[in-house]
């Protein structure tokens, strides 16, 4: 391993990627630790706010949002929204492909489709990053965080829109230098910002795993919870990785034809095969599930303040008995709607891919089925028995912060797993296909 390390530092251009990819993620640390002015009072009111655990459905919300923020909601940034907004765009675009046929067209035509798909992404983000830094406003204000915060009032509109306008453009920023990096660095800018921030949470997770094993049950009992908070763990993210490299390979032939004495030709086939992998869907079936159960319970937060009383109690009701996370049945429908999400994804993408269609124009076949409608259905089935099992062990995964408890912290993000490993799985493939190109022995191998 060490001579691979070696091996990949002699090579001039690859150890400048990463020098430069390394460059662009302290930028992004330096500008995750740049605040919003506040005043001594709404600091106090913001640490208060992470620090206490009186409002469950509160701490589940701000959790899944500082996960993706790297920290920096906690600090209230000027990246405090980090790279969410854009991953949400990235999502609506993919859904609307199969919908909008223009759409679908433009991510058909190479790499000038691809440039202006992007575009077209980035510009969405730009309202969607607004809403989300008012939305993040607004329970910071009815938290007693933002006390001036009111596009109203003319003696604070000013100040709010500054807030909102910073917040708005430290994403954007980010999104810049994800480019960058996927441009000039070794790639996967956008998941490397996400995991640089969720590495640089992992004391801060230690040390509130630590406190609340000793705090709750003493010596011997936190001992044997670390141990098992850290036992799952590293079954989970074996399994990750088991589960991310999975792939059925369904053989294909490609038939070719070679000249053979004085214009003869004859005819063979080329071997191949289509991997189909198990989670084709990634944790973006985590992010639609949470992000389901999160809206009920801001929603019911706001509604519980109302003077209307069937509102209010009705708000109340859903809060206690609904989008509890203390309760078990709130982890059943997660799971639920985990693995329903999933199938719907892995469908989305394989309709885009149109992989038989593409087998049909190429003059492939798979052995045994007859190209078009018979060879579609046989992928078809193939796709529905894997992604059961993708599906299942994402459910599984998703739970995992109920099981896995410390005291009353639910300190292992399924999300989180998910992400680092993702990223890290996906940076060795580049950093092998680098050193492939050049001619170096395989970084795995």
């Amino acid at each position: 391993m060490w001579e691979r390390l070696r091996s990949i530092w002699t090579v001039p251009d690859l150890r400048n990627k990463i020098l430069f990819t390394l460059g662009m993620l302290l930028i992004f640390r330096i500008l995750a630790h740049i605040t919003v002015p506040l005043t001594s009072t709404e600091t106090a009111a913001l640490r208060a706010l992470f620090t206490s655990n009186s409002n469950q459905n509160l701490g589940q919300l701000l959790g899944l949002l500082d996960v993706f923020s790297g920290g920096s909601l906690q600090l209230f940034s000027i990246v405090a929204l980090g790279v969410y907004p854009y991953i949400t765009a990235t999502i609506v675009m993919q859904l609307l492909q199969p919908i909008i046929p223009a759409l679908q067209n433009l991510a058909q035509e190479g790499e000038s489709g691809r440039l202006r798909f992007s575009q077209i992404t980035r510009l969405i983000a730009v309202p969607l990053a607004f809403l989300q830094a008012l939305g993040q406003c607004a329970i910071f204000q009815k938290e007693g965080v933002l006390q001036n915060f009111s596009l109203v009032d003319p003696q604070y509109a000013l100040e709010t829109f500054s807030i909102l306008i910073a917040l708005t453009t430290g994403t954007m920023i980010l999104v810049w230098i994800g480019e960058l990096i996927t441009e000039n660095g070794i790639g996967n800018g956008i998941s490397l910002i996400i995991f640089a921030g969720i590495v640089a949470r992992l004391p801060q997770l230690i040390q509130q795993g630590y406190t609340a094993s000793t705090t709750s049950g003493g010596g011997g009992s936190g001992v044997v919870s670390i141990a098992v908070f850290l036992l799952i763990g590293l079954l989970t993210i074996g399994g990750i990785v088991y589960i991310y490299q999975g792939q059925r390979r369904v053989p294909v032939q490609y038939p070719t034809k070679r000249m053979v004495g004085r214009g003869m030709l004859v005819g063979s086939a080329q071997t191949t095969y289509i991997p189909m992998q198990v989670n084709s869907a990634g944790m973006i079936p985590l992010i639609f599930a949470q992000s389901m159960l999160i809206f009920p319970a801001v929603l019911a937060q706001y509604l519980a303040t109302s003077s209307t009383v069937w509102l209010k109690n009705a708000a109340v009701w859903v809060g206690t008995y609904v989008a509890n996370p203390n309760l078990w049945w709130y982890w059943a429908i997660f799971f639920v709607l985990v693995v329903a999400f999933t199938y719907f994804y892995a469908y989305v993408m394989w309709q885009q891919q149109n992989i038989p269609e593409s087998l049909q124009k190429q003059g492939a076949f798979i052995p045994g089925y007859r190209p078009g409608e018979p060879t579609s259905r046989y992928l078809q089935g193939i796709l529905n028995r894997i992604t059961l099992g993708g599906a299942l062990f994402l459910g599984i995964v998703a739970i995992l912060p109920f099981v896995a408890r410390i005291g009353a912290n639910q300190l292992l993000s399924s999300a989180a797993l998910l992400i680092v490993v993702g990223v890290v799985l996906d940076t060795v493939r580049q950093l092998e296909a680098q050193m492939v190109m050049r001619n170096y022995s395989g970084f795995l191998s």
